[in-house]
């Protein structure tokens, strides 16, 4: 079993700044793909940006230009370095790993972006 623990979340006001961590601790053989998604009370929950072990990086609409995610892969962490956050940034974030091709998830930590 794969067990992730996402830190960083907090109250932020508009305009400021917020780096995301999550780190894998377990049963890890190999994990490929690392992403960070977001979900708001009555909404599905959506993807915020991926990235590849190879560092290829996909991110949503909503936060290209102002969110940035990468890995450290001998510590099993990806992060998500967030700026120029706006009140709708306001939501919870996951972060997920999949591990041979199994999805893991964390329980989520909460951003809150004040206007």
């Amino acid at each position: 079993q794969v067990q992730l623990v996402e830190s960083g979340g907090g109250t932020v006001q508009a305009g400021g700044s917020l780096r995301l961590s999550c780190a894998a601790s377990g049963r890890i053989f190999s994990i490929n793909v690392m992403g960070w998604y977001r979900q708001t009370p009555g909404k599905q929950r959506e993807l915020v940006a991926t990235i590849s072990r190879r560092e290829y990086t996909n991110y949503a609409g909503s936060a290209k230009g102002r969110f940035t995610i990468s890995r450290d892969n001998a510590k099993n962490t990806v992060y998500l370095q967030m700026g120029s956050l706006k009140p709708e940034d306001t939501a919870v974030y996951y972060c997920k790993m999949e591990d041979y091709g199994r999805p893991y998830w964390g329980k989520g930590t909460l951003v809150t972006v004040s206007s």
